[in-house]
């Protein structure tokens, strides 16, 4: 596959995949000595598998990657790279990879005041309040973009180099994404009072007592609007409505302490804030396609195989 400017940007993914393949070796995620970067590899296609997805920027070097939001399915490869502008549950499926030509992936981690810090800096004016826009998009790959993230990855060469040159470099990635196409939607968060800043604020409410009933009311008093505005900004961020996400944080997390904790479905169920069995095994089995104790025995079954 190419990227944006010819023979460069090819040239650069050639060498982003040689970096990777140097720093993994074997199937799974990888830290590295890089603050928030970890390189991941697989040399096999894999089934969905969930997680709540910290803001951060993802490239695949070699492969093809499938993540859903809701409904939503988001492909991408080397001709593209995807962002995430805030934590959402999603999952996510390897759709091309071999042993001879494994899947090869980089994510890089962001936070909120990486971003305020770069805008404020880079914007002459405010930005101007505009309608809420995914906190996930997938933009095509350039090769401004592409040598900053190669020239991060080298400095895995030279470990005196990171505490000085990472940040810098991490500043220089953040800004090229911010000044593309769909950057507006990483900037949203970064204006105080915006629709997407309190809509942020909810999704940290709704993580912190996702065992709880959902009291729309109270969120909506909570960050000053409206329970209609709510309900439409939240969806048009994150491609679901708060009652959606929130069962998406109850199953994961249901599902998570079934396979580590060893407890039962009901208990679990009781833990993330289900009071009914029979509802939570029914919304359950319609998430992750079984229902809880045959899904949790085939992962366990198949735990070994299962990259990271």
């Amino acid at each position: 596959m190419k990227v944006d400017n010819g023979g460069r940007g090819n040239e650069l993914l050639s060498e982003l995949i040689a970096y990777i393949e140097k720093y993994t070796g074997i199937d799974g995620t990888h830290t590295t000595s890089i603050p928030d970067l970890q390189l991941i590899r697989s040399s096999e296609e894999t089934e969905r598998i969930y997680s709540i997805h910290e803001p951060a920027l993802c490239i695949v070097a070699q492969g093809k990657k499938m993540m859903m939001l809701g409904s939503e399915g988001y492909l991408y490869d080397p001709t593209s790279y995807l962002v995430v502008s805030l934590q959402l549950p999603v999952s996510g499926q390897v759709l091309e990879a071999s042993p001879e030509s494994p899947y090869l992936c980089l994510r890089l981690n962001f936070d909120k005041q990486q971003l305020f810090d770069l805008v404020k800096r880079s914007e002459k004016s405010p930005p101007k309040t505009t309608d809420s826009q995914r906190a996930l998009f997938i933009s095509k790959m350039n090769h401004l973009l592409l040598d900053a993230v190669v020239r991060l990855v080298r400095l895995l060469d030279t470990p005196d180099d990171i505490p000085v040159m990472a940040p810098l470099i991490t500043q220089e990635i953040l800004y090229r994404i911010l000044q593309g196409e769909l950057g507006q939607s990483m900037k949203q968060f970064t204006m105080i009072g915006s629709h997407a800043e309190r809509i942020a604020q909810v999704v940290q409410l709704i993580e912190r007592e996702y065992n709880q009933p959902l009291q729309i009311a109270r969120l909506s008093a909570a960050v000053n609007m409206s329970q209609s505005s709510l309900h439409h900004h939240f969806k048009e961020i994150t491609a679901m409505s708060p009652l959606q996400y929130q069962k998406q944080l109850r199953l994961q997390e249901a599902r998570r302490i079934m396979l580590t904790e060893a407890v039962d479905a009901a208990d679990a169920g009781f833990q993330v804030g289900y009071e009914s069995p029979s509802q939570f095994n029914r919304e359950y089995a319609r998430m992750f396609g079984l229902p809880p104790i045959r899904d949790i025995r085939r992962l366990r079954d198949s735990l070994g195989q299962m990259p990271n």
